[in-house]
């Protein structure tokens, strides 16, 4: 009989092998207990904000664009957030409000503020954080701004500062406003043999122009130019009363910039502080000393007692408990305006619609602010979503349009059928017009020795195919149509905002306005911004001044969003999770479902049975 007992070698290393093997799982419980322990963490305290103390600084230093709303759900900026690669954006609502609480809250003494990070913002939205900051300066308190240098965007939110600090080796360009564009003619018919087709009404409606033309036409300059230097000459205004200046030599200074800047030697950080655009030249560490004396130390930190924008927000959040009774619902519009469900940064069809019928059917909305920020996009979405507008009006409540940066063409027809529109005076709108593009490449193929051939049972029958020469009676049916959803569209306008066609026609025809010259023209009925546009809908509603909370009205999150968005706010969950490898576990899902949205577009356009659109889009921001 045969001893199959192992040796005691192998014994030994066998001993070896599960005292190791016990070690790795004991280490790779305690990690899994850890992770668990760390998210069940991040429910019970990421919505704790720590207390305020008095005397704290309010620090607002925006990155990226200054949006109204989101570009990603909430899942996705959750991961992004988590990995250290989020997009950066700042709404402007949640600033707004910050800047409005702080300046009655007792513990937040003066706003330090930062703008040479904020990437983008529309004239419009600017103005509104403009009004918010001069508001705090009103109630007693100070703002102190500082940056390494400055462009003319966040120049605007600087310049309402009571002390405006710059790098000495900073600099400070203010060029004023431009738009050009790129222009394909020849690039897409002589070079790659495509013919391109088309279709409008309205001899100012300049959206497709530069896929036909090799320049713009003068009809487009001279449309551009005049709302252009509306709000141009309203910058400089704004500017100038903050600072103190004329805004004549203002203009004269920048026009003169070559000059100037060769005699004080080329250093732009004194050019700014000769021409009393900033009030110093520190270091970020002499004006952090400087903000120190004003308020309180944080001698852990070793700066000012300070409190950033998300922390105070939390604050907030905190303080407001479960809303609930009588509220103004705000729906927000905002991106190009397409068909079905789409994502948050655009405008469906569908999904904008069923956001205002939600509003519709929740009885504690009284009334509805639409807030539209958007150059407009495809027809049929667009009148959807009016149509909705239409519905809450029968339902008995109030609707109230307030204009962001753009609300052009399709961002007007949404809009038209308001109980009030309210727009700032440098939004941007108008453009009421309408027109079809139509592409056909047969030459394209023949160049690389291809060509279309076949019967049909019809003459119509296979005419809208790209490949074969268009038909001059697909021209006829594609001016036919674009021509009645002009009609339709000013007939909409005419009907929505008691004019007679022919008035409306005048101010259409494709033409932009800024929004003080929309009001001239009946096209809006008040200027002013988000606040003034609330206010509008509470009166509407018989609601008291005060009365009635705000409720943006948004799609829920799922449970899976609302997971991943508490794990966020912990940072110890993002450092877990990014040791662990666990992130990429939890991503996958939001990966999925981001992947979704953003190609099903796709197989709904294979899908649309129509062979072009007309569409209601201006190409019109700044």
């Amino acid at each position: 009989m045969t001893d199959s007992r192992p040796g005691p070698i192998r014994r030994f290393f066998g001993g070896i092998w599960s005292v190791l093997s016990f070690f790795s799982l004991l280490m790779l419980n305690l990690v899994v207990l850890m992770v668990l322990a760390v998210i069940v963490g991040a429910f019970v305290g990421s919505r704790q904000a720590a207390p305020l103390d008095e005397r704290t600084a309010l620090v607002i230093a925006p990155e990226g664009a200054l949006v109204e709303q989101f570009s990603a759900d909430a899942a996705s900026r959750a991961l992004a957030r988590m990995s250290g690669s989020e997009v950066q954006e700042v709404q402007l609502r949640d600033l707004l409000r910050a800047i409005e609480a702080a300046r009655d809250d007792d513990r937040i003494d003066r706003i330090f503020l930062r703008t040479d990070r904020l990437s983008s913002a529309s004239m419009a939205a600017l103005r509104e954080v403009g009004a918010a900051l001069r508001g705090f300066r009103a109630s007693g308190k100070q703002v102190i701004a500082y940056a390494d240098s400055l462009e003319q965007t966040g120049y605007y939110l600087t310049a309402q500062a009571d002390t405006v600090y710059m790098h000495p080796m900073g600099m400070l360009l203010l060029e004023g406003l431009a738009r050009y564009r790129l222009y394909y003619r020849e690039g897409l018919q002589d070079k790659l043999g495509v013919d391109v087709h088309l279709f409008k009404v309205g001899e100012y409606k300049s959206a497709a122009e530069p896929y036909v033309l090799d320049q713009a036409s003068p009809e487009a300059k001279e449309a551009d130019l005049f709302w252009m230097s509306d709000i141009w000459n309203r910058y400089l205004a704004d500017i100038a009363e903050a600072r103190g200046l004329d805004p004549a030599e203002l203009q004269a200074s920048i026009d003169g910039l070559p000059a100037r800047l060769r005699a004080v030697g080329g250093d732009t950080a004194r050019l700014a502080l000769d021409a009393g655009l900033v009030d110093g030249l520190k270091t970020l560490d002499e004006v952090r000393e400087e903000m120190i004396g004003l308020g309180a130390e944080d001698t852990r930190n070793h700066t000012f007692r300070q409190v950033d924008l998300g922390g105070y927000l939390a604050q907030l959040d905190g303080d407001a408990g479960l809303g609930g009774g009588d509220a103004v619902g705000v729906v927000v519009a905002q991106g190009a305006i397409s068909g079905g469900e789409q994502p948050p940064g655009t405008i469906g069809g569908d999904s904008t619609s069923a956001l205002l019928r939600q509003a519709r059917e929740d009885e504690d909305v009284k009334a509805v602010v639409l807030r539209v920020d958007s150059p407009g996009g495809e027809v049929f979405a667009s009148e959807q979503i009016r149509h909705e507008v239409e519905l809450l009006k029968a339902a008995g409540k109030p609707v109230v349009v307030s204009m962001g940066g753009v609300a052009a063409s399709g961002g007007y027809w949404i809009s038209m059928n308001a109980d009030r529109i309210y727009a700032d005076p440098s939004t941007i709108t108008g453009s009421i017009g309408i027109f079809g593009l139509f592409m056909t490449f047969p030459d394209t193929l023949e160049r690389i020795g291809a060509r279309s051939d076949g019967v049909a049972t019809t003459r119509i029958a296979g005419a809208f195919d790209p490949t074969r020469p268009m038909d001059p009676m697909v021209g006829e049916i594609i001016q036919s149509i674009i021509e009645k959803g002009y009609r339709d569209f000013i007939g909409k306008v005419a009907e929505a905002r008691d004019h007679t066609v022919a008035e409306v026609d005048s101010i259409a025809r494709g033409r932009v306005w800024s929004g003080a010259q929309a009001l001239d023209r009946g096209l809006v009925d008040e200027l002013g911004g988000l606040e003034s546009a609330i206010a509008e809908a509470r009166s509407l509603a018989r609601l008291g001044e005060g009365e009635g909370r705000i409720e943006y009205i948004e799609k829920p999150l799922t449970p899976f969003q609302q997971f991943l968005t508490n794990l966020s706010d912990n940072a110890q969950v993002g450092a877990v999770l990014r040791a662990t490898g666990a992130l990429d576990l939890l991503g996958a899902q939001a990966v999925g479902e981001q992947l979704r949205r953003d190609f099903g577009w796709l197989s709904a356009d294979r899908d649309d049975p129509r062979p072009f659109r007309a569409v209601v889009h201006c190409f019109c921001t700044l």
